[in-house]
């Protein structure tokens, strides 16, 4: 029987998406990978940065849902945690903005913090238009590409600027993880729809209404468009592209196997879709 949400402790599989731990552990999978593809070696502070700035982010986004929303009509673990949390998780925030910002003005090249800087201009923009400014605006943006676009550019970006010269490898599997991470989001949107019009939200499935149904091809599309990429492409991104195309297989898989399951299991496991990538290094 589909899980439904019950307000309480939150089950041993969920605490990576309720403390927002999920996308950073993708983040470094990927970032790894665009490495390993440019052919460069990551300093330390490469990875902590990256795993800080997208647990800041997805947090922050949470916790500002969370002002509007109480404990009573709440749908999800994630949301309920950042509600019953708020101050704790505020402190914690604080710190690692602290963190960040003294790892990032102590070690990184003028190069790489000035990239940094640029990236941090959309997301900034993103949160204060996406979650407070023109949250039911009929024109703006879904928030799914914002974070696709974002999410892909940051796991990207110290990869690139280590290539140099060679960067223009990484755009092709730095495109196909952009779709994923879409993808992503998308696929959540749909599952979540009831979610969202409860809690006010505005999401890419609603804005689609009845349109929604092309989003269950988009992971079919990504299999395809990987495996095209990894057989006429560059040897040097076989091994992403490949990645690519198996993650979203998987996220195809989960999202057939969704009314089954629920939304609840679906949602705390479609972001483990993406970290393909960790089986590809044991064998690398």
């Amino acid at each position: 029987m589909p899980h439904t949400f019950k307000p309480g402790r939150p089950l041993w599989w969920q605490w990576l998406t309720v403390l927002s731990f999920d996308a950073p552990l993708v983040a470094l999978v990927w970032q790894a990978l665009f490495a390993r593809v440019a052919g460069v070696s990551l300093p330390w502070h490469d990875p902590v940065l990256l795993s800080l700035a997208v647990w800041i982010v997805y947090a922050a986004d949470r916790w500002i849902e969370g002002l509007r929303l109480s404990a009573e009509i709440v749908q999800t673990p994630r949301h309920l945690f950042y509600i019953r949390h708020r101050w704790p998780v505020f402190w914690v925030g604080v710190a690692a903005m602290a963190a960040t910002a003294f790892i990032a003005l102590t070690r990184l090249e003028s190069r790489e913090f000035k990239a940094g800087l640029l990236l941090l201009v959309p997301t900034l923009l993103y949160l204060f238009s996406h979650q407070l400014l023109h949250r039911h605006h009929p024109l703006r943006l879904p928030k799914e590409i914002c974070i696709g676009v974002i999410f892909a550019l940051g796991c990207v970006l110290a990869p690139a600027v280590h290539a140099s010269g060679h960067f223009m490898i990484l755009c092709l599997p730095a495109l196909l993880f952009c779709l994923l991470c879409f993808t992503n989001c998308a696929l959540i949107s749909v599952w979540e729809m009831e979610v969202d019009a409860s809690h006010g939200q505005t999401s890419l499935a609603l804005q689609l209404g009845r349109g929604a149904v092309l989003i269950h091809v988009l992971p079919w599309f990504i299999v395809i468009a990987g495996i095209v990429v990894a057989v006429s492409g560059d040897p040097s991104i076989r091994s992403a592209a490949l990645c690519a195309a198996s993650s979203a297989f998987l996220m195809g898989l989960l999202d057939w196997l969704q009314p089954r399951i629920g939304r609840i299991p679906a949602r705390a496991a479609v972001d483990m879709t993406l970290v393909v990538p960790v089986v590809g290094f044991l064998f690398w």
